[in-house]
């Protein structure tokens, strides 16, 4: 009996990390909002990757290209100080960082490194960019998401570093 291959489209509905990753990506905060449809197409995007303790992700002044989200594992957000390196936060499962890549061009704001063996999703900027090319509703829920977190940020007394994130992690900020 002759057997054609799966169409592709089939072939990625059926792979089981495509199918992980939508609702996974759902309990974010970023992405609250998001029809479950836009939300796999979304997850399509990311690619991910492990890491190993103490691997940094992304140094404070490098350029911003991606957005991350903790899979498994930790990382730890710091930032330099006169005195040594400050911890800002440590993230968890769910937790998403680096979102100010994703619209502007600014360097990081902190160093992030991680702390426990784990994996990340990651989100490139030219990826988003393509995406949202096509699909206004993702760039409008994201962007409404993450103008309420930095009205959050903007919001926090003075002396406030940090507040309870998705899981009841600490959110350092924008990064």
């Amino acid at each position: 009996m002759f057997e054609q291959p799966l169409p592709r489209w089939l072939a990625w509905a059926t792979d089981p990390e495509q199918v992980r990753r939508a609702p996974f990506l759902s309990s974010s905060p970023l992405f609250t909002g998001l029809p479950r449809r836009l939300l796999a197409r979304l997850a399509t995007r990311f690619f991910e990757k492990v890491y190993h303790p103490g691997e940094v992700v992304f140094e404070e002044g490098d350029p911003g290209r991606a957005l991350f989200v903790v899979v498994d594992g930790a990382v730890e957000i710091t930032r330099a100080t006169p005195q040594g390196s400050y911890v800002l936060n440590t993230l968890g499962p769910g937790d998403a960082f680096g979102e100010l890549a994703l619209i502007d061009d600014f360097p990081r704001s902190a160093t992030a490194r991680v702390v426990t063996p784990g994996r990340l999703l990651i989100l490139y900027k030219s990826d988003f960019d393509a995406l949202m090319e096509g699909n206004a509703r993702i760039a409008v829920v994201m962007m409404r998401n993450l103008s309420r977190r930095l009205a959050i940020y903007a919001r926090r007394p003075s002396g406030v570093t940090s507040e309870p994130g998705p899981g009841g992690s600490e959110s350092a900020g924008p990064l």
